[in-house]
């Protein structure tokens, strides 16, 4: 094999070599980290404050809403009172929704539960999404009250 030869094999593969630590990473797009609403509006259609008496009774009330409703848990976590779950959406059951939910303490007897759902890794802004999803919470509450 010729001096040429090798060198017509050699210095493209060098110049490969060259460009790879050229290449950047993607940047992200400055819109991820932008809220879709204002961010007050946004929290308000999440959360609401219940009468419960334990953070691990909400958790569960939690946890049964969520699977009454198709989810499958992914996490708990009683400590963080963090509950993460996801489910197939109809109608194609090609979609992913998936929620997590927090719950704090907000006072004696009473928990501020937080849910934050995404539909097919878009953010759910809807208000009625979220108010069905605490009226279920609400329905479950008073049922084991009685």
């Amino acid at each position: 094999m010729s001096t040429a030869t090798s060198l017509r094999r050699v210095v493209p593969i060098l110049l490969g070599c060259l460009a790879l630590p050229s290449c950047e990473a993607p940047k992200p797009k400055p819109e991820l980290l932008t809220p879709t609403e204002e961010p007050s509006k946004l929290r308000s259609y999440q959360s609401r404050t219940f009468d419960v008496a334990t953070r691990v009774a909400a958790l569960r009330t939690v946890m049964d809403v969520l699977q009454d409703l198709g989810f499958i848990i992914e996490r708990a976590n009683e400590p963080l009172g963090l509950v993460s779950a996801a489910r197939f959406a109809e109608p194609s059951y090609n979609d992913v929704m998936s929620v997590t939910v927090t719950v704090r303490e907000a006072g004696e007897g009473r928990f501020t539960i937080r849910a934050n759902a995404v539909h097919n890794n878009r953010p759910v802004v809807d208000a009625e999404t979220y108010q069905k999803f605490f009226a279920a919470i609400e329905r479950s509450f008073v049922l084991t009250r009685e």
